[in-house]
């Protein structure tokens, strides 16, 4: 039977939404420092208004629905479902009063693709942006990158062991510490670290292209944010070609690179066990799957001639693959080459490497190299049991921190997630086909971006895309960010609300 949530559920998920949207005011109200330091009075009241709005409900549930029942699974993955939606819709608030959208939807989109670290955009008028406006574009990485509960149970730390629950229901399955507090505060000082080298190599690689040294800082920062978070939002327009430095190119893939790597395996490599690095089943994945689509991406663009040397197939194939998989999706040519210039091989490659995306508990998208690796594991193993005798007792691992045994409903979870992904990227496709203009090629290299939340574009996605279009994308994103799970217990929570029993 199924049983409809009573008041006490409500007030229990209204109480920690109200704990989320707290922590989304502090990415406004940094920014909104940034802006009266410069002057940029209309993006300072933007922020100002967005913060409010957040605070005055974080206010309320504290007030009102201040409550110290733990969470269930089904309340934590219904209030980050909640979470991530609010959180984009309250997000795109400052976005739309910028004035740089078209229209609220246009916010929404942009909205969720900074918090889902996406990374497409539909902004106006990139190049002249407020810097403050900018700025925040970017924190939405960093907060989504880590993870808004990360955040929460960061910086609001009492309660944090009743909510643990929202640690895993945000598509994170990974307790590196003991505890969820420790394992978030050990992630957020993994990017302490990374942001300071990331940044400081970044403001000399950009001095090095002549930059000036306030500028230089300005755009390190935020090249920073969208490359470790694997978001891909670009203080410029012309994304990283507008730099023409190969040695910012090269620094961006290494943080790309970092920010897809899981924090688990940070973890060994602090604490000086990089065999358990690569003995991993990630890792492995990864490097074998890299390497056969970076000889399809040289094979394809060698073959139409796009490119005759070692260095262009670097700077743009090996670039561009590399944020694929990781996910951050930056781009070092116009979307459109991809069609037109690429030919057929190289793009599919690409498309590839979307759909793989980076690690899991990382910063990145895609359907997880996990995933990928437990899938082609299970298909060996099925291979095996059926060349031995039918008495053989067929056992296979891998290494995922120490050794685990395959297990049906491991492999079932692992192929069941993947194929939701490739039908959300199917559906996305058809969705594009229907609106014309557009051939299957743009359509599906643009819905496995979205959905695997990559941010690389082949034009399909601009501001005057169609707006029912842009609808998709963003469930597409949300989708993608919480692998499904989440959004399906939110749903089935909305079915027993209308169609289930009080319970007695």
């Amino acid at each position: 039977m199924l049983l409809r949530p009573g008041a006490d559920d409500l007030r229990l998920i209204g109480f920690y939404l109200g704990k989320v949207l707290l922590g989304l005011s502090l990415v406004m109200l940094l920014p909104a420092v940034y802006a009266a330091i410069l002057g940029e009075w209309n993006s300072l009241t933007a922020f100002v208004i967005g913060a409010s709005i957040c605070v005055s409900f974080g206010a309320f549930t504290e007030a009102k629905l201040a409550t110290r029942r733990s969470l269930t699974w089904a309340h934590g993955m219904v209030t980050v479902a909640l979470a991530w939606l609010v959180g984009a819709v309250l997000a795109a608030v400052p976005l739309h009063l910028s004035g740089h959208y078209d229209d609220l939807l246009s916010a929404l989109f942009e909205g969720m693709s900074g918090l889902t670290t996406t990374g497409l955009s539909v902004i106006n008028d990139l190049d002249h942006t407020h810097l403050s406006m900018d700025f925040y574009r970017h924190l939405l990485h960093f907060a989504g990158g880590q993870g808004i509960i990360i955040v929460v149970l960061s910086l609001f730390a009492a309660g944090g062991g009743r909510i643990g629950t929202l640690y895993v229901s945000e598509a994170r399955d990974e307790r590196i510490l003991p505890n969820f507090i420790r394992t978030s505060r050990f992630i957020f000082r993994v990017a302490a670290t990374y942001g300071v080298i990331g940044t400081t190599a970044l403001y000399l690689a950009l001095l090095g292209a002549g930059f000036t040294s306030t500028r230089a800082l300005y755009h390190a920062v935020n090249l920073f944010l969208g490359a470790f978070d694997t978001g891909g939002f670009s203080p410029m327009q012309a994304s990283i070609t507008y730099y023409h430095s190969a040695s910012v190119e090269i620094v961006i893939m290494i943080l790309m690179l970092a920010g897809a790597i899981s924090f688990g395996l940070h973890f060994h490599l602090w604490s000086g066990e990089p065999r358990q690095v690569w003995r991993h089943l990630e890792t492995r994945t990864l490097a074998i799957s890299t390497s056969l689509l970076f000889t399809v991406v040289c094979f394809g663009l060698l073959r139409t001639g796009t490119y005759d040397g070692a260095v262009p197939l670097l700077r743009k194939g090996l670039f561009t693959l590399m944020a694929a998989v990781s996910s951050a999706g930056y781009q070092v040519n116009a979307g459109t080459t991809y069609l037109s210039d690429w030919g057929v091989l190289a793009p599919a490659a690409i498309v590839a490497a979307m759909a793989i995306g980076g690690m899991a508990s990382s910063t990145a998208g895609g359907v997880k190299a996990m995933r990928v690796g437990i899938t082609a594991k299970t298909l060996i193993h099925d291979v095996k049991k059926l060349l031995q005798p039918e008495s053989a007792l067929v056992v296979t691992t891998y290494h995922v921190g120490k050794r685990q045994i395959l297990r049906d409903s491991t492999a079932r979870a692992a192929t069941s997630v993947l194929l939701l992904f490739v039908v959300t990227y199917l559906i996305g496709a058809v969705v594009g086909l229907s609106y014309g203009g557009y051939d299957i090629t743009q359509t599906l290299f643009e819905s496995v971006s979205a959905t695997s939340n990559i941010g690389l574009s082949i034009g399909v996605t601009d501001p005057g895309m169609p707006r029912g279009l842009m609808a998709t994308y963003i469930v597409q994103m949300w989708l993608g960010r919480l692998e499904f799970v989440a959004v399906f217990a939110f749903l089935g929570y909305l079915f027993s609300l209308g169609r289930g029993r009080a319970s007695t």
